[in-house]
């Protein structure tokens, strides 16, 4: 039997920001989730199932919160199941909802993912030891950037690439009312005179601590068909992961972000990704993972992705946009990132992007990853129902 087409019907993100001391865990993803049944046009009664996803629950202090979130999402008395594959889940949370459409268990599926980081020290609750390696971590920066050291080496990149990517993703996030960082007035010689964080990152290429939540309603062509506006079609989606550490493990381009852009490649029926991709949303949390991704998503040859950023390529009106809404850079509630890159890109081909909406999106890329860079989950989503 094929499988059912798999449609984004509605989009809803709250705002993102440092603490939202307003709301409970339960308001917040119930925040995006009335936002997305209200740009479906739908009610908790027409929804199906529920997929939930965060990263590690360490985060909060709160174990399993999804045990009591049911009644916040409407999901009492149905299906509700959570995933969890680190940073990259906001992605991975999406695929599986839309596995559960395409596979006809449910016909309409709300997926939410959520992070409400100021309830805890998420610096030092990403500092755990890595084995067989000295204890010298401190947060996320200080794992990967020995990573972004070697693509420099590896590349010959010149040391202005971060702080490029960093200006035009915060230049960006001005166009995006969901956005938690507004830096208003910031110049390029701010972000380059920032203090150095993890060599050679600084403080204005990493990303925020937010707290927020991204929420979509995924259903099957019936659904689409009464849509009150245009859906995101999804033309493919895959997952793949790899251990932290082993033998031979490229750090700078992990086989697994290969094989899964791959996948999706093959399955949208893509060959040349640089051409036939309007826009890219990328899991960026520091600047020097732009280039890096970009290779290893097929977007430039090895050694070639830095050349990408500094022509001007990946700005808002240049050849191949990444991180229109401003990436991961500007907005990073760990558990929702990955949703918010996918929800990005189903909003540029819905033409539903606002401010920073490519002109002419027909197809576009979501991206996220996680762990040590070993989970990975991507989509493609088109303005058009795909060709099978």
């Amino acid at each position: 039997m094929s499988k059912e087409p798999v449609a984004v019907v509605g989009v809803g993100q709250t705002v993102h920001t440092a603490a939202r001391r307003d709301v409970s865990i339960a308001g917040l993803v119930r925040e995006a989730a009335l936002r997305a049944l209200a740009d479906a046009e739908l009610t908790w009664a027409d929804i199906d199932a529920v997929v939930i996803g965060k990263a590690p629950d360490f985060f909060e202090g709160v174990m399993m919160p999804e045990l009591y979130l049911a009644d916040a999402l409407g999901a009492v008395g149905k299906p509700l199941m959570r995933v969890h594959t680190a940073g990259s889940v906001g992605g991975s949370t999406a695929l599986v909802a839309a596995q559960l459409v395409a596979a006809r268990i449910h016909p309409a599926v709300l997926t939410v993912a959520f992070e409400k980081q100021s309830e805890s020290n998420a610096m030092w609750g990403l500092s755990l030891p890595v084995p067989f390696q000295q204890p010298l971590l401190a947060g996320a920066g200080g794992f990967f950037a020995p990573h972004v050291r070697a693509y420099i080496r590896r590349s010959g990149a010149p040391a202005t690439t971060g702080t490029l990517v960093a200006y035009k993703d915060r230049l960006n996030a001005l166009k995006n009312p969901y956005a938690h960082l507004h830096e208003h007035g910031l110049t390029l010689e701010q972000v380059r005179s920032s203090p150095m964080l993890w060599d050679p990152v600084r403080y204005s290429e990493t990303c925020p601590s937010s707290d927020g939540a991204c929420a979509m309603v995924l259903t099957g062509r019936a659904g689409a068909a009464r849509a009150p506006r245009p859906p995101a079609w999804l033309h493919g989606g895959a997952m793949r992961s790899e251990p932290t550490l082993f033998a031979g493990k490229d750090f700078v381009s992990p086989r697994a972000g290969r094989d899964c852009a791959a996948d999706v490649y093959r399955q949208a029926g893509i060959t040349d990704p640089r051409r036939e991709i309007d826009a890219a949303e990328l899991y960026v949390p520091f600047s020097w993972y732009e280039p890096m991704w970009l290779e290893n998503l097929g977007f430039a040859a090895e050694g070639e992705g830095w050349k990408l950023t500094e022509s001007g390529a990946t700005g808002l009106d240049g050849e191949l946009p990444v991180n229109p809404s401003g990436g991961v850079l500007s907005t990073n509630p760990i558990g929702a990132s990955g949703m918010i890159r996918f929800a990005e890109a189903a909003q540029q081909v819905r033409g539903a992007a606002g401010e920073h909406q490519i002109d002419g999106a027909r197809r576009a890329l979501g991206h996220a990853y996680g762990g040590g860079s070993q989970f990975f989950a991507m989509w493609v989503v088109g303005s058009e129902p795909p060709a099978r």
